[in-house]
C-alpha cells in the first residue's frame, strides 16, 4: 500500500468504473470525469484565459493529455503525488489536469514561499516528479519537468486521453487527487489528503451555489496552493463555464480588480471578506461594478462583518448579485455551510451567522464532553459526512486526533473535530464564535502560531517565543510576536529575515515585542493575557515630516495602519502593512495628492523615504493605465511560461 492510500485505515478502494462511462453525477466519477463530459459537450468554448490569452476546452484536454502521456511513461500513477511550482497562469491549469488524468495527485506549490519551506514540503511529501520551468528547476533535484523546455517533446505525445488500460493503475473516485499543506502547531506544516470523490461531491451538494454554463466565467482570485482554488478551478471546469486566471498585480490593487472583473464579464467571484471591504471602498465612488455581469459573490475564508455589507446594500439590491458566505476546512474539501445573505433574510441574525450544512454533510456543535450543545450555548465545530479528507499525509497521530470515531453515526463513521467554535441559532443556522484554541485566519490565511514560535525559538539566542493576534482599530487582525533572549533585545530586522527564510511572507509578525522573560500563570503556562500591547511604532528622534509629499505619506501610513509616530525611515511592511493596506495607501494618497503612484512602488520601495521620493515622481492620478501590468514588469520565469503556452496554442491552431 501507498503512503497516501495508508493515510487513513478503512478508507478502502472501491472498485472502478468504466471507462469515460461513469456518470459525471454519481459517487464513482472522477474530477477527470466531471471535466472530459464537459470538453466533450463544449469543445470550442474557452475555457481558460489569462492576460489576454485563451485557450479553449478542446485545446485544454489536449494539452493536459499530452502531459499525462509523458508523466505516464515516467512511472506516475495513482497513489503517486506530482509536485507542482508554476506561476500563475494557463500552464498551472494544464499542468492540474495532466497529473489527474495520469491518476496521480498533484501538490501545489506557491512560488512566493521561502525555499526552505518548500524543501520542506516536498521532504514530507516525496513527490514522484516535479513540474516547474527552467528557472526554478534547480531546488528540485531529480526528476524534474520543465514545460519551457519540454515542448517539442510533449508534441509527441497522444492528444488522447489515457485510458484505465494506460495507466500505471486504474484510476477510480477514492484516490488522492490533491495534498494541500496548511499550517502546523507542532512546528511543521501538515499536509491534507483529498480524494476525488470528495471534490466532486462537493459540486453536487453545491449545485445552488455553482450552477452555471458555457456563458459563465469564475475568477482564479487565490493561489492554486490555498484550497480556495478548488472550487474556483472545477467551479468553472465542470460546467462548460471559463476559468478567468486573475495576474498577481491585479489582485492588490481593488481598482484594478473591478475593471477585470468588469472587462472580462466574470459571473462567479469568491473572495475573503478582507479583500471584499477593499472592494467595496474601491466601489463606493462611482459603483463601478454596476457595470460587471457578477451574478454571485461567495465569501470564505476568514470570519465575515456582515454589519460591514450595509454601504454594499445602500447600492446594490439584495441579489443583484447575490452574495454567499460559505464556512469551509481543508480537511472537509473547502465549503461545510452556506449562507444567502440578503438584507431581509439575515435581518435579526446572530453575528457570525454562516448559515446551515451542505446536505450531504452533519454539523454537530459538541462540548467538551462530545455532547450536544443546546440553541444559543457556545461549542465546537464537528463535522461529519462525505466531505471528509482522509487525513494528514504520514501522520497516523494527528490524523487520529483530528478525524475522530463518530459518537452518534454507524460503526466505522467519522467526525473532524474542527478547533472552530460555533452556537446554534434560529432556525438551525450556525453563528461563527471563533477558535477554541490559537490557530488565527489572517486575510484567509490559515496560521498556526506555534509554527511562527517554533521557527523563532531556532534563532541563536531567542530563548522564549509567543506569538499572538491583535486586532488594530480598523478590527483587523495582525501578528505579534513577543520575544526573550539571552543576549538582550534583538535586532529586530535581523529577526524578520531569519523568518522570512523558512516561514511565507504571511505568517511574518507584524510587530515583535522583547521581553526579559514571557509572564506565565501559577501553574507555569503562558500567561496570554498578560502579554502587553505592542508599543506604538515610531520613536520620539525619528524624522516624521519633511515636505508636503513626505509629510502626508507618513500620515496617511499611520492612519491606515493605526499607528503614531511612523518615520519616513520606517517600512511601510514592518509597521504591519500587507497588500490590502498597500491598496488603501496609494488611493488615499491618490485623493490627497491627485498622484497616481503605482500599487507596485509600495512594494519596490517599503521604506517610506523611498516611497516619497517615488511618489514625487508619480503622475497625476486618472489615467486608468497606471495600474496596469506591462511586459517588462513580468518576472523571466513567467515570460518564459507564457512563450511556451503560445507555442502549444499555435501547434492546435495549425492541427485543427
Amino acid at each position: 500500500m501507498s503512503d497516501i492510500a495508508g493515510t487513513l485505515r478503512g478508507h478502502g478502494d472501491s472498485p472502478p468504473g468504466k471507462d469515460r462511462g461513469v456518470e459525471h453525477g454519481s459517487r464513482d466519477a472522477t474530477i477527470i470525469d466531471r471535466f472530459e463530459a464537459a470538453a466533450i459537450q463544449w469543445p470550442a468554448a474557452v475555457a481558460v484565459t489569462f492576460e489576454g490569452i485563451c485557450i479553449d476546452y478542446r485545446t485544454l484536454d489536449r494539452r493536459a493529455n499530452q502531459l499525462a502521456w509523458e508523466l505516464i511513461a515516467g512511472g506516475v500513477g495513482p497513489e503517486d503525488i506530482v509536485a507542482l511550482c508554476l506561476p500563475r497562469g494557463i500552464d498551472a491549469i494544464i499542468s492540474i489536469l495532466g497529473v489527474l488524468k495520469a491518476g496521480a495527485a498533484y501538490l501545489p506549490l506557491d512560488t512566493a514561499l521561502p525555499e526552505e519551506r518548500i524543501d520542506l514540503m516536498v521532504s514530507d511529501a516525496a513527490p514522484k516528479a516535479t513540474i516547474t520551468i527552467s528557472s526554478l528547476a534547480a531546488r528540485f533535484g531529480r526528476h524534474v519537468l520543465c514545460l519551457d523546455t519540454l515542448a517539442a517533446d510533449l508534441r509527441l505525445r497522444p492528444g488522447h486521453a489515457p485510458k484505465d488500460a494506460d495507466r500505471v493503475r486504474p484510476l477510480h473516485s477514492a484516490h488522492a487527487a490533491y495534498v494541500i499543506y496548511t499550517s502546523g502547531s507542532s512546528g511543521r506544516p501538515k499536509g491534507v489528503v483529498v480524494s476525488h470523490r470528495e471534490v466532486v461531491r462537493l459540486f453536487s451538494a453545491a449545485h445552488a451555489v455553482c450552477a452555471c454554463g458555457p456563458e459563465a466565467a469564475w475568477t482564479l482570485f487565490h493561489s492554486y496552493a490555498f484550497d480556495f482554488s478548488v472550487w474556483e478551478i472545477w467551479g468553472a471546469l465542470f460546467h462548460g463555464a471559463r476559468v478567468v486566471v486573475v495576474p498577481q498585480s491585479i489582485t492588490r490593487s481593488a481598482e484594478a480588480l473591478i475593471a477585470l472583473l468588469s472587462e472580462e464579464r466574470v459571473t462567479h467571484f469568491s473572495t475573503t471578506p478582507s479583500v471584499f471591504y477593499r472592494l467595496m471602498e474601491a466601489d463606493a465612488s462611482r459603483c463601478d461594478l454596476r457595470n460587471a455581469a457578477l451574478q454571485k459573490i461567495i465569501f470564505g475564508g476568514e470570519a465575515l462583518r456582515i454589519e460591514r455589507l450595509a454601504n454594499w446594500w445602500s447600492r446594490y439590491s439584495g441579489d443583484a448579485p447575490q452574495l454567499v458566505n460559505m464556512y469551509g476546512i481543508t480537511e472537509t474539501t473547502v465549503h461545510v455551510t452556506e449562507a444567502l445573505l440578503r438584507p431581509d433574510l439575515i435581518a435579526g441574525a446572530a453575528p457570525g451567522f454562516i448559515g446551515s450544512a451542505l446536505p450531504d454533510l452533519e454539523v454537530y456543535v459538541l462540548d467538551g464532553r462530545l455532547q450536544p450543545c443546546p440553541e444559543g450555548v457556545i461549542g465546537e465545530i464537528y463535522v461529519s459526512g462525505e466531505g471528509l479528507a482522509r487525513g494528514y499525509l504520514r501522520k497516523p497521530g494527528q490524523t487520529a486526533g483530528r478525524f475522530i470515531a463518530h459518537p452518534f453515526g454507524m460503526a466505522g463513521e467519522r467526525l473532524y473535530r474542527s478547533g472552530d467554535l460555533a452556537s446554534w441559532s434560529g432556525g438551525g443556522a450556525l453563528a461563527f464564535h471563533g477558535r477554541a484554541d490559537d490557530q488565527v485566519k489572517i486575510r484567509g490565511y490559515r496560521i498556526e502560531p506555534g509554527e511562527i514560535e517554533a521557527a523563532l525559538l531556532a534563532v541563536p539566542n531567542v530563548t522564549q517565543a509567543a506569538v499572538i493576534a491583535r486586532a488594530n482599530g480598523q478590527g483587523e487582525l495582525h501578528l505579534v510576536a513577543y520575544v526573550s533572549s539571552s543576549t538582550g533585545p534583538l535586532d529586530i530586522s535581523s529577526l524578520r529575515q531569519e523568518l522570512s527564510r523558512v516561514l511565507p511572507v504571511f505568517m511574518i509578525p507584524a510587530a515583535f515585542v522583547h521581553l526579559p522573560s514571557l509572564p506565565l500563570t501559577v501553574n507555569g503556562k503562558l500567561d496570554r493575557s498578560a502579554l502587553p500591547e505592542p508599543p506604538i511604532a515610531g520613536v520620539e528622534d525619528r524624522k516624521t515630516t519633511g515636505d508636503r509629499e513626505e509629510t502626508l505619506l507618513c500620515a496617511e501610513a499611520a492612519a491606515i495602519l493605526d499607528v503614531t509616530g511612523v518615520g519616513l525611515d520606517d517600512n511601510f511592511f514592518h509597521l504591519g502593512g500587507h497588500s490590502l493596506s498597500a491598496t488603501r495607501l496609494v488611493a488615499a494618497l491618490a485623493a490627497r495628492l491627485g498622484r497616481a503612484l503605482p500599487l507596485q512602488a509600495v512594494f519596490d520601495y517599503p521604506v517610506l523615504r523611498d516611497l516619497a521620493k517615488r511618489l514625487r515622481e508619480a503622475p497625476r492620478a486618472g489615467s486608468r493605465a497606471t495600474w496596469q501590468t506591462t511586459a517588462n514588469d513580468a518576472p523571466a520565469s513567467l515570460v518564459q511560461a507564457r512563450l511556451w503556452l503560445l507555442d502549444q496554442i499555435e501547434q492546435d491552431r495549425a492541427a485543427y
